[in-house]
């Protein structure tokens, strides 16, 4: 049976769009869906290096406007894959011309701009979800399975890390398009909305709700060179933050990201630990989901690894012989098989925007309770 196509339209050419732009790529070879991504447009302003990037990947054509691109009626999906200060304008255009939006996390640089990010999409009734594909690691899903079937009882602690170390040195700039991240009027925040999230995400979804938290962050530099105005100004990003949190279910919590880790580049571990059973697992061994149960005998009980490669484990008969494992890239590809399945049935895959805004509230009242040094709750 023919598949129906599926025109999408990204805007970006950095990082975040070449990941998902693989997914789409790749998702067809692996998933048998009913939906048929086709690479039709990319959209960013410097055309030539625009351009560059629809021919390495295959886009039919590209635009320099998004304005243009969700006018265009030749696209269905709209991806959001550019800094955190265009998602707001870049989904309620999409929105209101009728286009379906897959936006990068987070959502947006507040709670207030999600809001009525939440309100287009719904006013328009298009389908919409937001990249946290740390969701889709198999061994992260895995985990979520062994909780929700009660295998660790009443949860009692969550702990939560991600650390870097590539923004120590003062001679960075801030700005422009490399490094819009340490440029806190595009980015929002800094580790909170760009690591945290990730972090609180993966937390709520396995935890549930975060009812109130405390937190401290700092900024260890300053000042940094504007790449735009080749001057130096005040940075007003976090460079790090550590948090402590109580979640509904009355269970816990500690969150730290920074970016001054010396010999960490991408460390994101969490551990959760139940009243029968503890789970742990690291993104440097993503393919691993650490277990260990209480219940054993006592000659056997321990830490145990497990090598989530097998066809029975999230996602994996879709891929390899058990044994042989899947990286990074493969949780986009999961993302995109969820979103075109969800499509196909009418159930809209997680999370939406809507969920994802209970992520952007969790900011909010950590970057809110670091300025007032409170306990501040989550807005809902």
């Amino acid at each position: 049976m023919a598949k129906k196509k599926l025109n999408v339209g990204m805007v970006g050419y950095g990082f975040m769009a070449r990941t998902h732009s693989n997914a789409h790529s790749k998702v067809g070879h692996f998933f048998d869906l009913e939906y048929q991504p086709v690479l039709k447009a990319v959209c960013a302003p410097e055309a030539d290096k625009t351009q560059a990037f629809a021919d390495k990947w295959g886009y039919e054509s590209i635009e320099t406007d998004y304005r243009k691109l969700v006018e265009r009626k030749d696209i269905d999906l709209i991806e959001i894959c550019a800094p955190n200060n265009l998602h707001h304008d870049i989904a309620i255009a999409a929105a209101e011309a009728g286009k379906m939006v897959l936006c990068e996390k987070p959502l947006a640089r507040t709670g207030a701009e999600g809001e009525e990010m939440c309100k287009a999409v719904e006013k328009a009734g298009v389908p919409n979800l937001v990249s946290y594909n740390y969701r889709r690691v198999p061994a992260v899903t895995l985990a979520k399975k062994l909780i929700d079937e009660g295998r660790l009882g009443k949860i009692f602690h969550y702990r939560a890390v991600f650390l870097q170390d590539w923004t120590i040195s003062a001679d960075l700039p801030q700005g422009g398009q490399a490094l819009w991240r340490l440029d806190a009027a595009v980015a929002g925040s800094g580790v909170t909305g760009d690591l945290l999230a990730h972090c609180i995400d993966t937390a709520i979804w396995l935890n549930g709700s975060i009812k109130d938290v405390t937190a401290m962050t700092e900024t260890f530099i300053k000042e940094r060179m504007h790449t735009e105005t080749g001057k130096k100004q005040a940075v007003g990003i976090d460079d790090a933050c550590a948090f402590l949190a109580h979640f509904q279910n009355g269970s816990l919590a500690t969150f730290e990201s920074t970016r001054y880790a010396r010999g960490h580049k991408a460390l994101y571990t969490f551990e959760i630990n139940g009243e029968h059973a503890s789970i742990q697992w690291d993104l440097h061994d993503l393919h691993r989901l650490n277990w260990f149960d209480h219940r054993d005998e006592s000659i056997v009980r321990g830490w145990r690894s497990i090598h989530v490669t097998d066809s029975d484990m999230p996602y994996m008969d879709k891929w390899w012989v058990p044994g042989l494992q899947i990286g990074y890239e493969h949780s986009f590809v999961h993302q995109i098989a969820d979103f075109l399945d969800g499509l196909a049935k009418g159930k809209p895959a997680s999370p939406t925007f809507r969920e994802a805004l209970e992520t952007q509230h969790v900011c909010d009242a950590v970057l809110k309770s670091a300025k007032t040094g409170k306990w501040e709750d989550v807005s809902v």
